[in-house]
């Protein structure tokens, strides 16, 4: 039978920048386009956070694009270490659309950043039932959770479907070779 070790946890919940962001595209032009390009970009300027904020006061926005601009500005406030703000968003995006999977891996996120895993569990698991267009950063998301709660199988197999979900992606790699397994 084999078995598995873990060589060091995950270095005190440390999320890069990059594992952040999951924004949602808006239709046509103007401040919500803007504010979508700038979460993907990830350019949490005060200019970017205007941009989201004139899309709402300025712009005609479908349902949709409402939604979308809730969880991209969200994610400009995360990046700038706003967690509140982002949660605000994410919240706000939630409550016009309970279903939509990015505002829930994102706030998934923004828990973890907290410290918080034991709230960040279920919304990794929504944004996953729910079919992220970021699975592999929900699967990532899930392995700290596991690991956090002593889960290491559990974290290890959702590394792994990370990796291979995301083969560019070298956060979920490098934690695999923090693994070993014994037989």
């Amino acid at each position: 039978m084999k078995s598995l070790t873990l060589t060091a946890g995950i270095a005190a919940l440390v999320l890069p920048v990059t594992a952040a962001q999951s924004g949602i595209i808006t239709i046509g032009e103007g401040f919500a386009r803007s504010c979508y390009e700038s979460s993907e970009a990830q350019v949490a300027t005060p200019a970017a956070i205007e941009a989201c904020n004139r899309a709402f006061t300025e712009q005609a926005l479908a349902f949709h694009d409402e939604v979308a601009t809730h969880v991209n500005r969200g994610i400009l406030y995360y990046l700038s270490g706003s967690l509140d703000s982002a949660d605000r968003d994410y919240d706000a995006a939630l409550a016009l659309d309970p279903r939509e999977p990015e505002a829930w891996l994102n706030k998934g996120m923004a828990a973890l950043k907290r410290g918080d895993s034991a709230a960040a569990a279920p919304m990794f698991e929504k944004a996953i039932a729910l079919r992220t267009v970021r699975p592999a950063l929900a699967y990532y998301g899930r392995a700290i959770v596991n690991e956090d709660r002593g889960n290491i199988r559990d974290a290890y197999a959702d590394l792994q479907r990370a990796r291979n979900l995301e083969p560019r992606w070298a956060l979920p790699q490098e934690e695999l070779a923090r693994y070993v397994v014994r037989d």
